[in-house]
């Protein structure tokens, strides 16, 4: 029979359309004003940080809609930005530098919806108002550290090479080893020559010293890897932070542009970033004297540290690994039901662990959390000089030689082993950075750039409903139902692509694919139009008018498609927006346009006897 849809398919159909409505809901729901806390390095925010945050905002007879502890932080919603900006300040001030209290646009869906993985669409900067950065890659301090680590690898290389050398030391841009004779000298240029390729080497027979340097080229590799390991260790902290949908990539040589949307509070934004720092391994003096030490009288290779609670602890100087080694860490129990950390090493760091932990087992190892922060001072060459801030935040015993995998034990809480874990999953920036440029954009203009963005899809809506109504009467309608059908598939598409953000060109691609969805139908109606004027019957003018069409709509569609997805891969910001919104809305049109309307006139006329079509 012809024009007949089997029930498979109408079923099909009606459940995608039915899904599709169900996950473009929670963007009816909208988002409250709410004011997020969370711990700082280490501290808990557990069900009394919720009572005490409650009983607080009673007192001051601050109105609340909701508060609650989720993924250990506690989350307070309000009805209005009022009430939540005086929540803020006054909760700064109770709580203290122990906790974060941010800033945020909560969606308000309801629980039900939620439970099954309902979430409103993502909005960019320009759509939700949040801060943007643009921050600066020392790269000055890239190529110090790398010279620093130089020292260390020289020293283990001829080590392992059984080769004697007097000192190994950094001069300028370079680093100079000193030998006892020149046999030894020239054993070291020729094993370090095979190991160190894009290194210079200048020997002194007369001085006995062998000179190492960076080439050019191996500069210009230790830039762009400071760059790009910055870009994603910024981009875990973010995330593992929270921050809803961040956009972070690169601009130009040595800056990174971030994006925060729904971030309000610039403070709160750049506490967030400052929290990139970086993460040492070293030993535990315990042979010195701490007491002397505290008078001023430190061991030359050790260095007096504190905890974040003010004890003291000598630190051996020699740094025994750096978290940039870390491909992975994440929190669990021991057999005896403590907190511990395990962490994955890459294979260069693997095998520098293993030979540094083999001459240390059952000796106390140190974990050192370093932060760079700007100062007010520039160096000769106008760059910001920053300050080294150095923490202890764990104390561990060796239990044995360690390699790729490994543990850290003597953890007080599983909050304190969640919260290490997750700054060493981060990664240990590369090079300092700092904030060169910061923009806020309002949620009051992100709110009419999304109500100028929502005005011109009802308007272009509107004015093809009018014109399919009118042109093609009962045909207009289903064509009608489709371009609706269509709207909702992409809002709930949207919706659940996880990387998917809506921006005000992504809006435009919207708008765009409202007219282009009708193609589809425009050919097919006119397709059928042409086969009744020809004399067939109804039947077979549907028949042919849908299968006819089908090549052409497919060819046309998939064109697009891929200038959507090239521009897409290529392109950044605004165009990435604009492709994606194009891309899922030429996908949908083609269901709604070819399978949908299809169903429904198979339903409605198809298999009858008929004299003629409104059409």
């Amino acid at each position: 029979m012809l024009n007949h849809s089997p029930l498979w398919k109408k079923l099909m159909v009606l459940l995608i359309v039915i899904v599709g409505a169900l996950y473009a809901m929670p963007n009816l729901y909208g988002e409250d004003p709410a004011v997020q806390i969370s711990g700082l390095r280490g501290a808990e925010t557990t069900t009394s940080t919720l009572d005490n945050v409650k009983s607080h905002l009673t007192e001051q007879q601050i109105e609340f809609s909701s508060i609650a502890l989720e993924n250990g932080q506690v989350l307070v919603r309000f009805k209005d930005t009022e009430q939540q900006l005086k929540a803020r300040d006054s909760l700064d001030k109770v709580l203290g530098g122990d906790y974060s209290v941010a800033l945020n646009l909560t969606p308000a869906t309801p629980e039900w919806l939620d439970s099954i993985g309902g979430v409103p669409m993502k909005l960019g900067l320009d759509l939700r108002g949040g801060v943007s950065f643009t921050m600066e890659v020392n790269m000055n301090e890239a190529e110090l550290k790398a010279q620093e680590s130089m020292v260390g690898d020289f020293r283990s290389d001829l080590r392992n090479e059984n080769i004697r050398y007097r000192g190994v030391k950094k001069e300028g841009d370079a680093v100079v080893i000193t030998f006892r004779n020149a046999e030894d000298l020239d054993a070291a240029e020729s094993a370090l020559k095979k190991r160190y390729r894009d290194y210079l080497f200048a020997d002194d027979s007369t001085q006995l010293t062998l000179t190492v340097s960076m080439t050019e080229q191996k500069l210009k590799e230790i830039r762009e890897y400071a760059l790009q390991q910055n870009i994603t260790i910024i981009r875990n902290r973010v995330n593992e932070l929270g921050v809803a949908e961040p956009l972070v990539q690169r601009q130009g040589q040595k800056n990174i542009i971030i994006e925060l949307p729904g971030v309000q509070d610039t403070a709160t934004a750049k506490e967030i970033l400052n929290a990139t720092a970086t993460i040492e391994f070293r030993m535990l003096d315990s042979e010195s004297d701490i007491s002397a030490a505290l008078n001023g009288r430190v061991p030359a290779n050790s260095q007096l540290l504190y905890d974040r609670n003010g004890r003291p602890s000598l630190v051996k100087k020699r740094v025994m690994l750096t978290g940039d080694h870390i491909v992975d860490a994440g929190s669990s129990f021991d057999e005896y039901s403590r907190p511990q950390v395990n962490i994955t090493l890459d294979s260069p760091g693997a095998s520098k662990w293993s030979n540094a932990t083999k001459i240390n087992v059952g000796k106390p190892m140190v974990t050192v959390f370093i932060e760079y922060k700007p100062t007010d001072r520039v160096d000769s060459e106008g760059n910001t000089i920053f300050e080294k801030h150095e923490e202890i935040i764990q104390i561990a015993t060796i239990q044995g030689r360690l390699g790729k995998n490994f543990r850290i034990t003597g953890i007080d809480s599983q909050a304190e082993a969640t919260n290490l874990a997750l700054l060493l999953r981060a990664g240990a920036l590369i090079a300092p950075i700092q904030i060169v440029e910061e923009r806020t954009v309002g949620p009051s203009l992100g709110a009419e750039n999304v109500e100028l963005g929502m005005q011109a899809i009802i308007g272009g809506f509107a004015l093809v409903f009018v014109f399919m109504l009118f042109y093609y009467r009962a045909f207009g309608v289903v064509a009608n139902l489709a371009l609706t059908a269509n709207l909702v598939l992409i809002v709930g598409v949207m919706s659940l692509i996880p990387g998917a953000t809506l921006t005000l060109p992504g809006m435009a691609g919207i708008v765009l694919t409202v007219g282009m969805a009708v193609d589809a139908n425009v050919l097919i109606f006119e397709r059928i139009r042409e086969e009744l004027r020809e004399g067939k019957s109804v039947q077979q003018a549907i028949h042919q008018g849908y299968d006819a069409a089908f090549s052409t709509i497919l060819d046309a569609n998939i064109t697009t498609l891929i200038a959507a997805i090239i521009l897409y891969a290529v392109g950044t910001g605004p165009i990435k927006g604009f492709a994606i919104t194009l891309s899922i809305g030429i996908i949908t049109s083609m269901f709604t346009a070819i399978i949908g309307t299809r169903t429904v006139v198979n339903s409605v006329w198809g298999g009858k006897r008929l004299n003629k079509l409104s059409i």
